[in-house]
């Protein structure tokens, strides 16, 4: 029980360490309100599902769960080192395979690792299981910790036997896994969630529930909806 504790303080530490770091450096995560994380959010998928060298998204967003689309992950590094962005999570519903959301998460990490050179990354991750589709639904998440992480394939030949919990894809000037998340936190965003649905809602309410929609994530939900059927 002690260790459970000292690991969910640590990852709070972690997270908060990275928060500030990056709100030092980059106040606006890239976009200021949730309205344009979805139309970021928009872009960047399909830019992902248009690139011939993200073959494996393609082939098996249809067996996802759940489609986490961060346009923008940052590098900070003023006094503390760290990284971070925020998110959206959208979930696929088991009984008539439609996708509902956007939930809104902020993604963290003390000492994220981004490849020489980077300083942004965009990145999309598949859901894959149902145990890490759960645990996104608490109030916070660690890939690697609670759920099991790996580099998506790239290319045409890419493997496709990947069994991780969560396949992460990222892509900065032109270079693919540009940035590590293993160990990184997600939290949710209580506050954007709020904004966006215009009352308090929970990632539960949002993605399993579905009592609340925004008709604005209508082209996000459509764009996601047809990659995998196609």
């Amino acid at each position: 029980m002690r260790n459970v504790i000292y690991q969910q303080f640590k990852l709070s530490v972690m997270a908060a360490l990275a928060l500030i770091a990056i709100a030092i450096v980059y106040p606006a995560f890239g976009a200021s309100t949730p309205w344009e994380l979805v139309s970021k959010a928009e872009l960047t998928f399909k830019d992902f599902k248009g690139d011939p060298q993200m073959h494996w998204i393609r082939d098996h967003i249809r067996d996802a769960k759940a489609v986490i689309i961060a346009p923008e992950i940052r590098k900070a590094g003023f006094v503390i080192g760290g990284s971070g962005g925020r998110a959206v999570l959208l979930a696929r519903d088991p009984d008539t395979g439609l996708f509902s959301g956007p939930a809104f998460y902020t993604i963290a990490r003390a000492s994220i690792g981004f490849q020489a050179g980077i300083e942004k990354s965009e990145v999309v991750m598949l859901v894959m299981t149902e145990k890490s589709l759960n645990r996104l639904l608490s109030s916070q998440f660690k890939l690697g910790g609670d759920a099991s992480i790996a580099a998506g394939p790239v290319g045409m030949g890419a493997e496709t036997s990947v069994t991780s919990d969560v396949v992460a894809f990222s892509r900065a000037k032109g270079i693919y896994g540009g940035v590590n998340l293993d160990g990184t936190a997600v939290t949710v965003n209580d506050e954007w969630n709020r904004q966006y649905y215009g009352k308090t809602v929970t990632p539960t309410d949002i993605l399993v529930r579905r009592s609340v929609m925004n008709p604005d994530a209508e082209k996000l939900l459509q764009i996601i909806a047809q990659a995998s059927i196609n």
